[in-house]
């Protein structure tokens, strides 16, 4: 159940049934799903449509300013140019700012694992083991036991403001994000049906998603978008990131968005590979001790890990065509940390924890993704390219962004069935769309709030208070593309 210290939300472990005897009488599906049903006494569904800035919000500025510390001082302009572009790069990196305010909202204290950052650009293509393409939450860097409803709140409000900047009216924002909301409780409702280990392996490959989307537009977009994922392996981006020196394959610098690792930093990322190793599976780590690393380098991602220690490596194996790039990226405490009682004791490893909970939430994950250390900094490692891709926001109309909205919903309910909870979720939930209605209006409200801080920060930006570089989104393209 959940409590409230001032504006903290403190939770109960959501950790303690996996530790359970398994010779524990099991708690039935229909004894959690009442559970769940009765959690409304307590928090109305019509409790979760409220949002109004409390008197004691913290200021939006300084929190950004807070999570630039630690970070490269020479690419916070970067960073906070991708923030100032629009209302959506401000959401995409403001995660720290919403955290703060959900934390403080009704919650009904059922935690399963949560993105963290479920906004609408976080989902996206990928390769699965088997070389499939699949669609599924993509980002993990604040992934961490938390309240369903945060996710949820951050995906619909995020869905809000996609929709006014692909100037979708009001009535068709609220009806992309009842189709998402509605699709969440029919697929938690779903899965809470199923036995425990089917749920696992419940997926979408992107052949499944054509056939889901109803939307003539979005089906197009999809075939587009999964055309140009299936592109992006590390062998098509080796004529586009490298070149030949002195007899050996480089990367190219482009700064500030890449730029070469010096001689001592480069040995100790070396280093750090080693140690990455032991953290695959067998058969994994058997396969990458095949390769060798050629090069590294330095290159800025994203929106809100602009600035974090983030590298590229080159490896090849026994033929010169035969590459693999891999990321290393800075992991740091969860934006959801503060606010969740007992999380130190779960992951001393912030690499560790990323890889984890990305497993938990993903039904299929990149195999090589494992944690390393480089001198007190802690790191996860994944591959770089393995048909990473998504479906263009700008590219999309009103009804294929309702359209979208379900399928995401659908995947963020997938997510969070796998972990814990899905009964009671949907005991909650219900079938009625007293939860979509609900969700509808505090998206609206929380969609002109982040309209209020992106100006904020733009003003802040103008001041001289923030520096922002000119024209950093562009070199990315518009930071309303995921």
């Amino acid at each position: 159940m959940t409590t409230s210290r001032g504006r903290h939300t403190v939770l109960a472990t959501p950790e303690s049934d996996a530790f359970t005897s398994l010779r524990r009488r099991p708690t039935s599906r229909q004894e959690r799903f009442a559970l769940g049903k009765s959690l409304r006494q307590g928090v109305p569904r019509r409790a979760l449509a409220n949002w109004s800035a409390p008197t004691d919000r913290p200021d939006t500025v300084e929190l950004i300013r807070r999570s630039h510390e630690g970070r490269l001082e020479g690419l916070v302009p970067i960073r906070v140019a991708r923030m100032v572009a629009s209302p959506y790069g401000f959401l995409r990196g403001t995660a720290i700012v919403m955290a703060h305010d959900v934390a403080g909202l009704p919650a009904t204290g059922i935690t399963p694992v949560v993105c963290g950052d479920a906004h609408l650009g976080n989902f996206g293509f990928y390769a699965s083991p088997e070389g499939e393409l699949v669609i599924d939450l993509n980002d993990f860097d604040e992934s961490h036991p938390g309240a369903w409803e945060w996710d949820l709140r951050r995906l619909v409000a995020s869905i809000w403001v996609a929709g006014r900047e692909n100037a979708a009216s009001e009535e068709q924002c609220a009806g992309a994000v009842a189709s998402c909301v509605a699709a969440y409780r029919s697929e938690v409702t779903f899965l809470a049906g199923q036995p425990l280990l089917l749920r696992s392996y419940n997926r979408l490959d992107v052949e499944r998603m054509h056939e889901t989307a109803s939307d003539k537009t979005l089906r197009a977009e999809i075939i587009r978008a999964a055309r140009r994922a299936r592109s992006r392996t590390s062998d098509r981006a080796l004529p586009r990131f490298t070149r030949e020196h002195e007899g050996r394959r480089q990367i190219v610098d482009q700064p500030p968005l890449i730029t070469r690792v010096p001689e001592p930093e480069a040995e100790h990322l070396a280093a750090a590979l080693d140690d990455y190793l032991d953290t695959l599976a067998p058969h994994w780590r058997r396969v990458l001790g095949g390769y060798t690393l050629v090069d590294l380098a330095h290159k800025v991602v994203g929106v809100g890990s602009v600035g974090l220690r983030a590298y590229v490596a080159l490896l090849e194996g026994s033929d010169p065509d035969d590459v693999l790039f891999l990321q290393l990226k800075q992991a740091r405490r969860s934006v959801l940390a503060p606010f969740v009682h007992g999380d130190s004791a779960w992951h001393a490893h912030q690499g560790q924890r990323v890889v984890e909970y990305q497993q938990a939430l993903q039904t299929v994950s990149d195999p090589l993704l494992g944690w390393t250390t480089v001198g007190e900094r802690q790191y996860y490692v994944r591959q770089f390219r393995n048909m990473k891709g998504t479906v263009p926001l700008d590219a999309i109309d009103a009804t294929a962004l309702a359209d979208y909205a379900g399928i995401v919903g659908h995947l963020l309910a997938k997510g969070h069935a796998r972990t814990s909870g899905a009964s009671m979720i949907a005991g909650y939930a219900g079938r009625s769309d007293r939860l979509d209605r609900a969700m509808v209006r505090f998206a609206r409200a929380y969609a002109d709030q982040t309209e209020a801080d992106h100006a904020a920060l733009v003003g802040a930006v103008r001041r001289g208070a923030l520096p922002a570089t000119e024209g950093a989104a562009d070199q990315v393209g518009s930071a309303f593309r995921p």
